[in-house]
């Protein structure tokens, strides 16, 4: 039985290869779950096929938290794949999600949650980012060319700090690379709206980035063009009335 619809907000953590982190992000969780400005805060761990012992510990981690949960892809799916597999498997009213690398702080989901009830999307951007020259130059290009793709003013989609209405998030259309214009599958909606919010950033202090020159800048090129030919076939629709 799925619990997660006994709680108010699910923190989504997909993960590959990160057992460097797992303890650490276990500790950094508990601790936001004590301070949340939303008392009803439940974890789903999105295990995307590791190859490593992160799912093991992820495990353990579960068996001593109360309000810890886990599924575990059969393989390796990419980003975009386990955060749909998270969406999919999240019944809270709020669903957010944040990477293992801890790059970002969960205690950052309270700068986020408390807009949630009006914006279906509210987003961090990564203030003072702690990352190379070259990265930071790469994800300036994508952003641009992103924005100026999709029209969606977002500033920063690669920030791994966002909150969503989880209605929401379930009727995005999911395809790999599809995580990085949330704001524009968000706006396709009726009523989809978002709001920016500058978050912390910290560097990388354990595990290695999964993330090169492929897949922060070319692949998103060629998503953009996936994203115009989808916007054009999107479909909206309201139930006008029916007999349940």
């Amino acid at each position: 039985m799925n619990k997660t619809g006994e709680y108010t907000f699910t923190v989504l953590v997909p993960f590959y290869n990160e057992e460097d982190n797992i303890l650490n992000i276990e500790r950094e969780l508990k601790a936001f779950m004590q301070a949340s400005v939303i008392p009803s805060v439940a974890v789903l761990f999105v295990n995307d096929g590791s190859k490593d012992n992160g799912m093991e510990l992820v495990k353990e981690v579960c068996s001593r938290n109360e309000h810890f949960y886990y599924i575990s892809l059969s393989k390796n799916t990419g980003l975009s794949g386990a955060i749909k597999a998270g969406f999919d498997n999240c019944f809270s009213k709020y669903v957010g999600y944040i990477d293992a690398d801890l790059q970002t702080s969960p205690m950052d989901f309270n700068l986020l949650l408390p807009h949630a009830e009006e914006y279906p999307l509210v987003m961090g951007i990564r203030a003072n980012r702690k990352d190379s020259f070259f990265k930071n130059f790469q994800s300036k290009i994508a952003n641009g060319f992103r924005r100026m793709m999709t029209g969606d003013t977002a500033k920063d989609t690669g920030c791994p700090l966002k909150v969503l209405q989880t209605e929401y998030a379930k009727r995005i259309p999911m395809f790999t690379g599809m995580h990085r214009f949330f704001p524009a599958l968000i706006q396709l909606q009726e009523g989809g709206k978002m709001m920016q919010i500058p978050v912390r950033h910290f560097p990388r202090t354990a595990g290695v980035s999964k993330y090169h020159l492929w897949n922060r800048l070319i692949a998103p090129f060629k998503d953009c063009f996936a994203y115009r030919w989808m916007k054009k076939r999107y479909i909206n629709y309201n139930v006008g009335s029916s007999n349940f």
